[in-house]
């Protein structure tokens, strides 16, 4: 019995014993990446320090431009636009407005429209702690009746950047429901 217990002490600790070439080694933290024991596959681009350290007060901001949108309350998205905006659009079009040409493009549309029902899913808020900006992400759905009486209704991913307390980028990725 005792030489079971000897042998079995022994076998376990070799196998308790770790060899350090097969851990993968740490990478260190850069402007572009963050600490991890984990050797990835890709490097960020743009950022991959990340907080949530934005302010309610942008978060409300945001939000409010989704209500705002679905009350036809343009002078509520005036305010909170910065006097220019660069926009990323669910249809692939890139543009770099004015506030007031902004507003133009959005009124003629939003008076197309008889309501807008909106159902918001989720927001994250997030800084990216190396290139020092703030972002509010937001989920959902929205239902889009015309005056024509066209119902169109999808989910949408958005992307809010903000500065000073103003959207300064809106960028729009759009999956219309069935």
């Amino acid at each position: 019995m005792k030489k079971i217990l000897l042998c079995f002490f022994c076998g376990t600790i070799l196998l308790s014993c770790n060899n350090d070439k097969d851990k993968p080694a740490a990478t260190v933290a850069t402007d572009n990446s963050v600490k991890s024991m984990v050797d990835l596959p890709y490097t960020p681009n743009y950022s991959s320090s990340w907080s949530q350290d934005v302010s309610d007060a942008d978060l409300k901001t945001v939000l409010m431009t989704y209500k705002d949108w679905s009350d036809a309350n343009i002078g509520g998205l005036t305010g909170a636009m910065a006097d220019t905006v660069t926009l990323d659009m669910s249809s692939g079009d890139h543009m770099k407005l004015s506030n007031a040409d902004l507003m133009k493009m959005w009124t003629t549309f939003r008076d197309s429209l008889s309501s807008v029902k909106i159902s918001m899913d989720s927001w994250n808020k997030m800084y990216s702690t190396d290139k020092k900006e703030g972002y509010i992400v937001t989920w959902y759905d929205e239902t889009d009746t015309y005056k024509t009486g066209k119902v169109d209704s999808a989910s949408y991913h958005d992307i809010n950047m903000v500065k000073n307390g103003k959207i300064v980028w809106y960028s729009q990725y759009k999956r219309p429901k069935k």
